[in-house]
Parts: C-alpha cells; sequence; structure tokens
C-alpha cells in the first residue's frame, strides 16, 4: 500500500478515546457521563453530549477530513449543523442518522467539499473511488473492530477510508478500542468485505 500523501488526524466518537469498551459494556449515556473531556465535544450540556455521542461516527469522520486541511471543529457541533440540513431527525431521547443524501449539501454549503452517496459498491471498486476522491466513509458493522469475528449484520457504523489497494484497506475507525482498532487500521480486502455494507459517501478536499 502506498503512503498517504499527507497525515490524516484521527479522532475518537468519544472525547476520550480508550472509553469504547466501557460504552460498550454500560451503555453510551452512562459510560459517557464520566468522559472528562466532554466539553470538548461541542455540546452544551453533559446530557447533550451522552445522547449525541453514540451516533456521530459520520461526524467524527467529517472531523478528521476537515482536520487534515488543517480545520479543527468539534464533533457536536458539526452534527447540529448537519442536522439543520436534515443530516439527523433529533427527539428528546433518540437519533436517527446520519442521513447520507442531506450530507452533501451540508458539506458543500458550510465547508466547500464535494461529497458524492454511493451505494451497490463492490468492495474492489473502493481503490477507485479514493483515486477520484480523497477519503471514502463506509458503512461498515462496528464490530469491525474485532476483524477475527464474524459480524452479526453489515453497516450501522462508518470509518473513514483513507487508502485501499489489493494489499489492504486503511482505516480510521472512530469507534475502535485498542490504538491499533482505531487510527491507521489495516484489513485486508477480503476482511474488509466481511464488515462493508457496500455504500458510503465519497469525499474530496
Amino acid at each position: 500500500m502506498s503512503p498517504l500523501p499527507e497525515a490524516v488526524p484521527f479522532f475518537s466518537q468519544w472525547e476520550t478515546p480508550d472509553m469504547t469498551l466501557a460504552v460498550l459494556a454500560e451503555g453510551a449515556e452512562a459510560a459517557l457521563r464520566r468522559d472528562p473531556l466532554w466539553q470538548c465535544s461541542g455540546a452544551e450540556t453533559l446530557d447533550e453530549y451522552a445522547l449525541w455521542a453514540a451516533n456521530i461516527c459520520g461526524m467524527a469522520c467529517l472531523k478528521m477530513i476537515l482536520a487534515a486541511r488543517g480545520e479543527i471543529v468539534p464533533a457536536i457541533e458539526l452534527a447540529r449543523r448537519c442536522t439543520g440540513y436534515g443530516g439527523y431527525v433529533v427527539n428528546e431521547s433518540s437519533i436517527k442518522g446520519l442521513i447520507y443524501a442531506p450530507f452533501v449539501p451540508f458539506v458543500k454549503q458550510e465547508f466547500g467539499l464535494e461529497a458524492e452517496v454511493m451505494t451497490n459498491v463492490a468492495t474492489g471498486e473502493v481503490p477507485a473511488i479514493l483515486s477520484r476522491s480523497r477519503f471514502f466513509i463506509a458503512s461498515v458493522s462496528s464490530s469491525i473492530r474485532w476483524p477475527e469475528r464474524e459480524p452479526p449484520s453489515k453497516g450501522g457504523h462508518l470509518v473513514l477510508v483513507t487508502a485501499a489497494s489489493d494489499e489492504g484497506y486503511r482505516f480510521h475507525n472512530p469507534s475502535g478500542h485498542t490504538a491499533a482498532t482505531q487510527a491507521n487500521a489495516v484489513l485486508a480486502p477480503s476482511d474488509f468485505d466481511r464488515f462493508f455494507a457496500n455504500r458510503g459517501i465519497a469525499v474530496a478536499i
């Protein structure tokens, strides 16, 4: 796999990146109330942070994309702005999203990014997508953090694919549970395929 043209910063969807196992064990709203860095998220209250953090893998991916060009925007601030375009549907106790279609005008109008929703994407097509776009936000099973396991289903979580070739697919996983499964995780194409839901969003900067 060829090296990345530039380093892509990693950000977890939790402000304290090593909280993934606690979130899985206790649930996000309980575990994340102990996150000492929650105010860095852009949330106005701890309640807002605890509600949002489990739903912002897509905004964590966007935060990484923006950081690659030197712009740092808190993830929940991004989510709040994306909601204004219809990217999330929010009520008092639940959040639906990321909804892909509104994400495209959101990133175009707010950040000047070109994005394209892509479906029916074969795993082998990802390298060509990255040759045209700098990034691919891929829908995968959240159990991709444990590549030795068989996923119960595909999709439901988003990771940021930064490089792909026959040698391996490199990605940042906002809910990885160790350093090796968070930044620059690498899977063989056949292993990535087991988790990939064949859809995502290509993003150029």
